[in-house]
Order: C-alpha cells, then structure tokens, then sequence
C-alpha cells in the first residue's frame, strides 16, 4: 500500500514535467538548452515567398541573432536544418513532435528560450526585430546584458 501511494505522488509530482524538448534523444533542442535561443522556422514550400523574405532578414541581421545566443531551425518540404547543416529524418521528425507540428503546417516559427520553454508560436511572416524584441524582454536577457 504504502509503495504505491508513494509510487502515485511520483507521478503527480513528475508528470508535469514535459518540456519543449521530450524525451526523444533524437530531438536537437536537448543539445540546445541552456546554451541557445532556439528559433524554428517550419515551412511546407521552400518557395514560399513570406518565408524566403524571412530568411533574408534574418541573415541580414546575423549579427543581432547570434548576440542573443540564438540557433536557427528550418524545416522545409519535411527536411530540417540546423544553422544551414542537414539534420536527420529522425531529428527532424522529433524536433517537430516536440514543438507540436507536422512539418505540412503552414510557415510557422517558434521561439524556445534557454530554459526549454516556448516563448513565442506565430504563423505567417515574422520580423527579426519582432523575435528580438521578445528575447530582450526576457529576465535572463537582461541578466546576459548587465
């Protein structure tokens, strides 16, 4: 009795911790926490037009991205990229399930701060600036900057 009411309040007290990145260890953004800002950007069409503007304006502003400590996913046509070097289907697939998407979902980006949480889900275009703006908002940022 006394083990499996012990055995209850374990799951209780351990079920709620689910990240951004569960516990497939072919998901990327295990090596990322604590240590980068992920961004994932997920497009079904490499030729998107708002995504190409997107990736545009993120290079452009390279230096600003990686100030923030930041790593950038993309997921097009089901292939993924992290900084530009091919990831793995396996890795792909389970940086998609841990963030909730199929990689059919329409352009979407997703910010995941240092702590593994998920700080920003939009679709459609998103301004650098607009993603800078939420991690200088950020606590830990703030500490990083004095």
């Amino acid at each position: 009795m006394r083990t499996a009411l012990l055995a209850c309040w374990m799951l209780v007290l351990l079920g709620p911790m689910n990240t951004a990145h569960a516990a497939d260890p072919a998901n990327p953004l295990i090596t990322d926490h604590g240590l980068f800002r992920p961004l994932v950007i997920v497009s079904p069409q490499r030729d998107n037009d708002a995504y190409q503007r997107m990736q545009t304006q993120f290079k452009t502003s390279r230096a600003k991205f990686q100030a923030r400590d930041m790593v950038l996913y993309r997921v097009e046509n089901g292939q993924g990229y992290r900084n530009d070097e091919p990831m793995t289907r396996f890795e792909t697939q389970a940086l998609l399930k841990a963030l909730a998407l199929g990689d059919d979902a329409p352009l979407t980006t997703v910010l995941i701060g240092k702590d593994g949480g998920k700080k920003m889900q939009l679709e459609g275009f998103v301004a650098p600036e607009k993603v800078y703006h939420i991690i200088d908002q950020m606590p830990m940022r703030a500490a990083e900057r004095d």
